[in-house]
């Protein structure tokens, strides 16, 4: 019996040692991994990056940028068939323990040593401690480190506030080239085009595949592997109760149904607009607030106006490029012994131009050029193997003067547009060699509805728009008359409209303005002289007035900053910008006041709280809480007049007269009021159209008109007047007297 007792004492002793020895070596571990822990207290103020998104006028998303593209979802907003997905998934004992999981080790550790089949056991905390705070090395000092730090966030955090951050946080892949996702939102968008909210339970166990590692389940690549483990994770949610047997077995049938979100629907028409807004944010905030700050950004564009000025824009220079003549083909390849198809597909090609489609010229046989369209790639980036083809007619290359077989020959790689797609007939285009820009605007508010600022922005992201200065010719003619009439003058005064010549000084030629028709009429009317754009009459009308007071009035609107004060510049030899001179005409049609042009109605942090407001007009009356027989609230306007009302309100009248009876008339065709006035330079190297329309009561909208360049003898008649766009279907018939200003300029 004693043996027995000195026996159980001698087994308490050693075990006391041991525990000692184990606790003491623990302690000793614990002591040196926790000296340089991260600290764990970050997390409470931790702000990830979130992309910044762009919406238009009506809602619609035209852009997002971000270096990590996340949107940040409060967990409360986290739907639970997501959550349920990605708890099966990665720890679902991640409710139960407490950052370090012993029943998951244990299963990895039996898993491993059954199937050599490799199993993690790091909990959803201990991800967050290795996603935040430590680096992704694989070391056991990482390890142990993690597994602190996963204790220390339990004691300090709930379990929704450490799965939120998990759920925002988590790396799932890039589906889109360029843009890699981070948390379930963004990857919901990206991979599904739909919202998180919207995802099935399918979609939601395919997301919660990807943390083990996006690219072992692409949906493309490594389809098989993807389905199966979006199977296994199905059956695991049904397993945990999250999901009936009946509709897991449902949800397992579907496919992987990736449909990922390439563009959006509104991108292509609006890059120029959006690069603007882009370059405005990164000034006003810097890169960082841009890209990882969240923002929230109303744009003032209208997607409707933005299309219809696009196309009037594309289809004028069309037009009018294509009166120049055929020029050839793009590229030419050798098809002999090749694949058409891989050929044409190595070409490089416009994608913001459509309809208009790359092609290889195959033969010219039967009065037809028979085409193969460059092959689309496929969401993962892979070139389809589908060949489409079609057939250039005749009706196809009449502009070009030509027959089919003299125009293209085969091997050619040209673009075409569908005429017929049913029929797979093509029309010829080529691409223009002139350009030029369109700004639409609201004159009382400076909001841009609007903005074209080139023929491709794929080709070329200069933005003739905003930030090409081009000189402005007679266009800026109204600025002049406006400080005469300002100034003395009225629309009935007269003027000599004959031939003038002014000394330079000692030495220098003398300079003899001319009209553009060479002739001079004798006196006229200021009305008739912007009407009709007589030089010879604005020259004496500015030696009369003094250049200093059209300098100054050339500030009061914006034109120049700084004009030099010499007669040439009454004529616009002054270089400005589309923009600019946009502005100035919206301060005409407004009655006047001063407004600054704009991009962006407003900003919004990532916590939803304004930054900045483009209308910041006050309102009185609008704080009150009751109505008890006041005033109705009222804005506000406190701009600066600029021009007297009256004056403003003759060049209207003055610039209605330019469409009416001028050098506009072309666009009486339209049937609808205008006011504005063409501007054309020297060789017409420059030619513009500056007006405005009438706000309609239903639908508003600006009529957009183009000039272009033109070079050889003729050009010059065909550039100087304006182009008749093609009006928009359903628009307004009845119309106010409100007008919107609107410019289209064309140039090399």
């Amino acid at each position: 019996m004693r043996f027995i007792l000195r026996f159980f004492a001698f087994l308490f002793s050693a075990g006391a040692v041991v525990f000692c020895l184990a606790a003491a070596v623990g302690a000793f571990f614990y002591w040196k991994y926790s000296q340089d822990l991260p600290d764990h207290a970050a997390l409470a103020n931790y702000e990830p990056p979130v992309m910044t998104r762009v919406h238009a006028a009506d809602g619609s998303l035209l852009a997002e940028y971000a270096h990590e593209r996340r949107l940040y979802l409060p967990i409360q907003a986290m739907p639970k068939i997501v959550v349920a997905a990605f708890l099966s998934a990665e720890d679902k004992n991640f409710y139960k323990h407490g950052g370090i999981d012993p029943e998951g080790i244990v299963r990895a550790i039996l898993t491993n040593a059954q199937s050599g089949k490799k199993q993690g056991a790091s909990t959803i905390t201990q991800q967050v401690a290795k996603n935040f705070l430590l680096s992704a090395e694989q070391t056991y000092d990482r390890k142990i480190k993690e597994a602190l730090i996963a204790l220390r966030i339990e004691s300090a955090y709930s379990k929704d506030k450490i799965l939120e951050l998990y759920l925002n946080e988590i790396f799932l892949g890039t589906i889109v080239p360029g843009r890699n996702l981070h948390g379930v939102a963004a990857a919901a968008l990206d991979y599904f085009g739909k919202s998180v909210h919207e995802l099935t339970i399918n979609e939601a166990a395919y997301l919660a595949a990807l943390p083990k590692g996006p690219n072992n389940y692409h949906p493309y690549r490594r389809t098989q592997q993807a389905l199966a483990r979006r199977n296994e994770i199905i059956g695991l949610m049904a397993q945990n109760g999250y999901i009936t047997a009946e509709e897991g077995t449902e949800a397992k049938k579907q496919p992987l149904g990736v449909n990922p979100r390439v563009a959006f629907p509104n991108a292509a028409n609006a890059n120029y607009f959006t690069e603007e807004v882009r370059r405005e944010i990164s000034e006003r905030y810097g890169q960082s607030k841009l890209y990882e700050g969240g923002l929230s950004v109303r744009a003032t564009l209208d997607p409707k106006m933005q299309a219809w000025a696009r196309k009037a824009f594309i289809d004028g220079l069309v037009r009018y490029d294509q009166g120049r003549g055929w020029r050839g083909a793009e590229h030419k390849v050798d098809l002999t012994g090749r694949d058409w198809g891989l050929a044409v597909a190595e070409m490089p090609a416009l994608g913001d131009i459509a309809p208009w489609r790359l092609a290889v010229v195959l033969n010219t046989n039967g009065g037809v050029a028979q085409i193969g369209l460059q092959p689309k790639r496929e969401a993962g980036g892979s070139l389809s193997k589908e060949r489409e083809t079609g057939a250039i007619t005749a009706e196809g290359v009449k502009w070009t003067g030509r027959a089919v077989a003299a125009a293209v020959k085969p091997g050619d790689v040209v673009y075409v547009e569908a005429i017929d797609p049913a029929k797979g007939t093509y029309r010829l285009r080529q691409k223009p060699e002139v350009s030029g820009a369109i700004v639409a605007m609201d004159p009382y508010t400076g909001r841009v509805h609007a903005m074209v600022g080139g023929f491709s922005y794929e080709e070329s992201e200069f933005n003739r728009a905003t930030q090409a200065m081009r000189q402005p010719g007679s266009s800026f003619k109204p600025i002049v008359y406006s400080a005469a009439l300002d100034n003395g003058y009225t629309p009935s005064s007269v003027v000599q409209d004959a031939p003038i010549t002014i000394e330079a000084g000692p030495g220098q030629e003398a300079w003899s303005p001319s009209n553009y028709d060479g002739k001079s009429g004798g006196p006229h009317t200021l009305r008739y002289g912007i009407e009709h754009s007589k030089n010879l009459m604005t020259v004496r009308l500015a030696k009369d007035i003094g250049m200093p007071l059209i300098a100054e009035y050339s500030r009061r609107f914006g034109v120049y900053d700084d004009l030099l004060p010499v007669l040439p510049m009454s004529l616009g030899a002054g270089e400005t910008t589309v923009m600019r001179m946009v502005t100035a005409y919206s301060m005409l049609a407004n009655g006047g006041r001063r407004i600054r042009p704009t991009l962006i109605d407003r900003i919004q942090d990532r916590t939803g709280e304004t930054i900045y407001r483009h209308d910041n007009r006050k309102c009185v009356g609008c704080d009150a809480e009751k109505w008890s027989g006041q005033d109705e609230p009222k804005l506000v306007d406190q701009s600066e007049q600029v021009l007297d009302p009256l004056t403003a309100y003759q060049m209207v009248s003055i610039m209605e007269g330019v469409v009416q009876r001028g050098t506009a008339t072309l666009l009486k065709q339209i049937g609808k009021p205008l006011a504005g006035k063409t501007g054309t330079t020297n060789d017409a190297k420059d030619a513009w159209f500056v007006g405005f329309s009438p706000r309609s009561r239903g639908r508003r909208l600006s009529r957009l008109r183009q000039a272009t360049l033109a070079r050889r003898p003729g050009d010059r008649r065909r550039a100087r007047r304006p182009h008749r766009p093609r009006l928009p279907e359903g628009g307004a018939q009845r119309t106010s007297r409100r007008p919107r200003s609107a410019s289209r300029r064309g140039s090399s």
